[in-house]
């Protein structure tokens, strides 16, 4: 696999000579200055990949070409914003960019309530807190029939979660819930959100399946044209937030899209934390299944809670197989090589690190995208790769 980096452009606490001193050798990246439905031009894309040559990487990945609401709900300008997405990944393919990262989430995009949730070795993670969420859905925001989505004994519980807390720990979870994380697409005010959110309840999972398919089928054929791949992300977490749909959040949905567009570009981001985050999601047989359309991977792992809250915790050491999922990564890159597939190579990033040493308490630090973290996960990786490579070059093909 193609080791890579989440880089956020030149304001990024994280510099593309650290990028190359942790060893990676490619970049995922996104032009973040240009407003969600709005054409990239080529030169800008240029631009950006001329900087990244200028330090010996390669722009791997895009991450991402955000999909406007409006296309989403196939209503206002959706019409014009989907020729701006054919648009863009037609100037893509032209600069030589060929992998690119989207996701279908309504409304929020990934989405946790606790950014410093303190380990035992005293680093900080992200962790999703059902309790907590229950708490600002039904109580804070009072979400129109929040009630009737959690069980009595949830409800309760987070009443009394919310008694407990002071008013800045209030705030703080509205802000990490709905003011926008790292490469998320904007943020929201209850009112705002509040309106949102009925669009696509009213629009339901059947309305937004249908939605992604119609976007699929009106994108794909220039993504072939430009010789371009994309990648769908799986909802984050994988089940459904503020009662919205969820369309890409297990094996069956992925199984439904692909045979839904039969193309080979139309592909698969393997997120194991965000599939993870499901027990019912077997991480490994989804590889097996679904390889050839698997064309850019996030390696981390989470710890799970019966209720449906997690902690990402230590990349190795979690509830995901990451040396199976490794292994059957690893064979499927053979199994390209071995067939001459043009993209043999499979990108994959560590997702997320946690936040240590001076890196911690350093307010300029986005969320989960920690220098020493993420270069400690990635290190990590690399050593399962070469493993994982070498015992399997000792077993007969």
């Amino acid at each position: 696999m193609q080791e890579t980096w989440r880089w956020f452009g030149p304001d990024d606490t994280v510099s593309l000579e650290q990028i190359v001193q942790a060893g990676a050798s490619g970049v995922v990246t996104a032009l973040d200055h240009i407003p969600t439905g709005e054409v990239w031009p080529r030169q800008d894309i240029a631009e950006r990949n001329a900087l990244l040559f200028s330090h010996g990487l390669e722009w791997s990945v895009v991450e991402s070409v955000p999909v406007h609401q409006d296309i989403k709900l196939r209503k206002g300008d959706y019409q014009r914003l989907i020729e701006n997405y054919r648009t863009t990944l037609k100037n893509l393919g032209a600069e030589g960019v060929t992998r690119v990262c989207y996701n279908f989430m309504p409304v929020v995009d990934w989405t946790r309530t606790n950014l410093d949730f303190e380990l035992d070795n005293a680093s900080s993670a992200l962790r999703f807190e059902m309790t907590d969420f229950v708490a600002y859905d039904a109580f804070i925001l009072k979400r129109e029939g929040a009630e009737n989505d959690y069980s009595d004994d949830l409800l309760e519980q987070a009443k009394s979660r919310l008694q407990a807390m002071s008013t800045a720990q209030q705030e703080d979870l509205e802000i990490n819930i709905i003011a926008g994380l790292p490469g998320g697409e904007g943020s929201w005010d209850r009112e705002g959100i509040r309106a949102a959110i009925k669009q696509f309840t009213d629009l339901g999972t059947a309305g937004l399946r249908a939605n992604l398919i119609a976007f699929l089928r009106d994108i794909i054929p220039a993504a072939e044209e430009a010789g371009v791949v994309l990648a769908i992300h799986p909802d984050d977490p994988p089940f459904s937030l503020f009662g919205l749909p969820r369309v890409v959040s297990t094996a069956d949905d992925a199984r439904y899209l692909t045979t839904e567009v039969d193309s080979a570009h139309n592909g698969l981001t393997m997120c194991a934390g965000s599939y993870g985050a499901r027990s019912d999601n077997d991480l490994v047989a989804m590889v097996k299944e679904f390889g050839s359309r698997i064309q850019f991977v996030h390696l981390r792992n989470i710890k799970r809670e019966a209720d449906g809250s997690f902690y990402e915790s230590e990349h190795l050491s979690g509830d995901n197989d990451i040396v199976g999922l490794v292994s059957a990564l690893l064979t499927e890159e053979r199994d390209r090589a071995d067939n001459g597939a043009a993209l043999p190579q499979i990108p994959m990033r560590p997702d997320h690190g946690h936040a240590m040493g001076d890196e911690k308490n350093d307010p300029n630090v986005r969320p989960g995208y920690s220098y020493a973290g993420r270069m400690k996960g990635l290190a990590e990786l690399r050593g399962v790769i070469h493993t994982v490579s070498a015992l399997s070059s000792l077993q007969p093909r």
